[in-house]
């Protein structure tokens, strides 16, 4: 199974932006859909945005709407995960997952994931 890899975490001021990134190990992301998600320290893994990426639909939660943005390079090796307007309640460890066939009960939910990084931090902090 291809690992999956992020990159672009790091520290930022509140109103700050970051572009996170997910690969496949320089192979093309064969899967139906990559999710993003984050875990703060104590609290459960909650589900960010998910692009599908044969339908290029995509689904946000109500927390980063408006803020965050997903979209894909055109050969389909990297997911971005493009962070406006940072809050400090958008700290936390954020993966990338894939789903290689469809969606189940919901698209956020991480038991619907097959294979997942192991993330990258992110600090918003003044």
């Amino acid at each position: 199974q291809v690992q999956l890899v992020e990159a672009g975490g790091g520290l930022v001021q509140p109103g700050g932006s970051l572009r996170l990134s997910c690969a496949a190990a320089g192979s093309r992301l064969d899967y139906y859909a990559i999710g993003w998600f984050r875990q703060a320290p104590g609290q459960k893994r909650e589900g960010v945005s998910v692009l599908a990426l044969t339908v290029d639909t995509t689904v946000y939660a109500d927390s980063v709407k408006g803020r965050f943005t997903i979209s894909r390079d055109n050969a389909k090796t990297t997911v971005y995960l493009q962070m406006n307007n940072l809050k400090p309640e958008d700290t936390g460890t954020y993966y990338c997952a894939g789903l290689r066939l469809g969606y189940g009960v919901h698209p956020l939910l991480p038991e619907e994931y097959d294979s997942w990084g192991l993330g990258t931090q992110v600090t918003v902090s003044s």
